[in-house]
């Protein structure tokens, strides 16, 4: 986390580049540390996003030094009740509408991502993170539990122990201990990280949108059912797979040897 820093720019940086849109967190005087106007602009660009077939992939990244240092403690000082209440708010729905996009969230994170920006990049599909990034939980440091989905997410990327480890004792972890872990899925030179992502951010936008959002639904449900209901829900996404277009030109084009040229829909 990090102290507040006024900014006289958009917190939030909305860009769209064919079927690719981008949140660029944008306080970087504080580390894109997020406060309540940064998690209300959030949460406007993430339904605006859900309510367009034609976004096929969504970057999380932000400006400046790093990804981001966590949540804003100068809305946290006065008040902390309310200020946790405003900002979780809208914080906790993007999150939500995140997890139900079909389109792919790719985090792609440099310098620090602590705190309530760790919570958030746990919750992207893909992480391609830069060499010298710091991952930090964050919140036990400061006597609090932690937020944004990370205790949901946590132990389902590195398991129940790392997961305890990791948010109790408040450590600081490396690139190279994030991949070993499982909290990232890629690790580049920082110099290289824009170009990595780029070619990563591609294939997907390229890629079976609806096809995508069924697997995300089925994994991030796996954890939760028995193995009866998971073979209906795998039934029922694989039916509704079949009557798109998508799977009619995948079918089709292996039987011509061609690559797929899939449209998202």
């Amino acid at each position: 986390m990090s102290p507040s820093s006024a900014s006289a720019a958009s917190p939030l940086d909305v860009a769209r580049e064919g079927a690719v849109a981008t949140l660029r967190f944008n306080r970087p005087g504080a580390l894109n540390a997020i406060d309540v106007p940064m998690a209300q602009a959030l949460l406007a660009a993430v339904r605006s996003i859900a309510a367009d077939a034609s976004v096929r992939a969504v970057v999380l990244c932000g400006a400046g030094k790093g990804f981001m240092a966590g949540g804003d403690l100068a809305t946290l000082r006065a008040d902390p009740v309310q200020g946790a209440a405003d900002l979780l708010g809208p914080l906790n729905e993007a999150v939500q509408v995140l997890a139900t996009l079909n389109a792919p969230v790719i985090a792609k994170v440099h310098g620090v991502a602590a705190g309530a920006g760790l919570a958030l990049m746990l919750q992207a599909d893909f992480v391609i993170a830069a060499e010298g990034t710091r991952f930090n939980l964050a919140y036990i440091n400061l006597g609090t539990s932690c937020d944004v989905g990370a205790s949901w997410a946590l132990p389902r990327l590195v398991g129940l122990r790392h997961a305890l480890e990791i948010a109790l004792l408040g450590d600081t972890l490396t690139a190279p201990d994030a991949l070993r872990l499982g909290l990232v899925n890629r690790v580049v030179p920082a110099e290289h990280l824009d170009t990595a992502a780029a070619a990563l951010i591609e294939r997907i936008a390229h890629g079976p949108t609806l096809a995508y959002g069924a697997m995300k639904r089925l994994m991030r449900a796996a954890f939760d059912r028995d193995l009866a209901t998971q073979l209906q829900a795998e039934a029922s996404a694989f039916a509704g797979c079949a009557a798109t277009h998508d799977m009619r030109a995948g079918i089709e084009a292996f039987f011509a040897k061609q690559p797929a040229r899939f449209e998202g829909r």
